[in-house]
């Protein structure tokens, strides 16, 4: 890796471009309209971007080319100058979350050296399990979950009474969450954002002991760009919800049946990760408006030394609106 990358932690120019995405996509909250709000966090990101210094791909992204206009897999952000980097990112992560002002709605993005991401292709979904560094090797993605959750429990000092599970409120659950109610575990039910369940589950100011249930692959692959570093565990296998999406996947040469941990996901420890929050949640605050500032509330890691930065910005609304020559906020 060239040393232009260690220069500056490039983490915090990161922050700004998930802060362009939460702060357009925040007018949006509660309104009904998901791709409304998607739309415009993909349009100032993509803007944002054009600031970084990096020669970068995305890998995790909006889609294929003739579905997404920008931030589309294969896209070439940045200056295009100094590194090359491979990017993933989720404009709106939990677009139903921030429809509905619901909690948990991230501006995300994780960024790694050039070829260092695990490409999912066609794997929309993936079996997943996260803890913080305190359960770090004790958990087993093969395990029934009443054994996991006494592990987790042994691990960090608990009770299983005491353990917060976050699980996707979806019918694939159903079984899952009866089977860790009958353990004794509460369970935390949330309608989408598994990389807010995963970074809940890391951190150790949050309340959530273990994320665990069928999510998204692209979303594990930037979960990943957050752990990385941080000591906290990932353990995945794809989980295909059609016969389509599995024959898709077998086409792309894929193993369906490797277990695979961060260093899979994100093979270089130059690795960085950013969110910032568009609705309210337990890990970050969602955008405020406060008279003449938008105030925003991000999270960023860095993968070689496993800092996390949280950070309260306060932005001027009318000198954004008027350098950035974005929507009014």
């Amino acid at each position: 890796m060239h040393s232009t990358f260690n220069d500056k932690n490039i983490a915090l120019d990161l922050v700004r471009v998930t802060e362009a995405g939460a702060l357009q996509a925040a007018p949006f909250v509660g309104r009904g309209d998901k791709e409304a709000a998607d739309g415009a966090a993909v349009d100032a990101m993509r803007s944002a971007f054009n600031a970084i210094n990096v020669q970068g791909t995305v890998v995790i992204g909006e889609g294929e080319k003739d579905h997404a206009p920008m931030l589309y897999i294969g896209e070439k952000v940045g200056s295009g100058k100094s590194v090359k980097v491979d990017i993933a990112v989720d404009p709106v992560e939990g677009t139903t979350a921030v429809a509905s002002g619901r909690a948990n709605g991230l501006s995300v993005i994780g960024m790694a050296e050039a070829n260092s991401m695990f490409n999912p292709a066609h794997s929309y979904y993936c079996k997943k399990i996260a803890v913080g560094a305190e359960a770090a090797g004790v958990i087993d993605i093969d395990a029934p979950i009443d054994y996991n959750l006494k592990m987790l429990a042994a691990a960090v000092g608990k009770d299983i009474r005491d353990l917060n599970i976050f699980v996707l409120d979806k019918p694939r659950h159903i079984e899952l969450v009866k089977q860790i109610r009958h353990c004794g575990a509460r369970v935390m039910l949330h309608s989408d954002g598994d990389v807010a369940g995963a970074l809940m589950a890391m951190d150790p100011r949050a309340s959530i002991d273990m994320l665990v249930g069928t999510g998204g692959t692209p979303e594990a692959v930037i979960t990943a760009c957050a752990f990385k570093g941080s000591g906290a565990q990932l353990l995945t296998r794809l989980d295909p919800q059609s016969q389509e999406e599995k024959d898709m996947i077998l086409a792309d040469g894929i193993n369906l049946n490797q277990i695979r941990d961060v260093d899979d996901l994100v093979k270089s420890d130059e690795c960085f990760f950013a969110a910032t929050g568009i609705t309210d949640g337990e890990l970050l605050k969602g955008v405020e408006f406060k008279g003449d500032y938008a105030v925003t509330h991000s999270i960023t890691t860095r993968g070689k030394t496993g800092t996390m930065r949280y950070i309260e910005a306060w932005h001027n609304r009318k000198k954004l609106n008027e350098l950035l020559h974005i929507n009014h906020i």
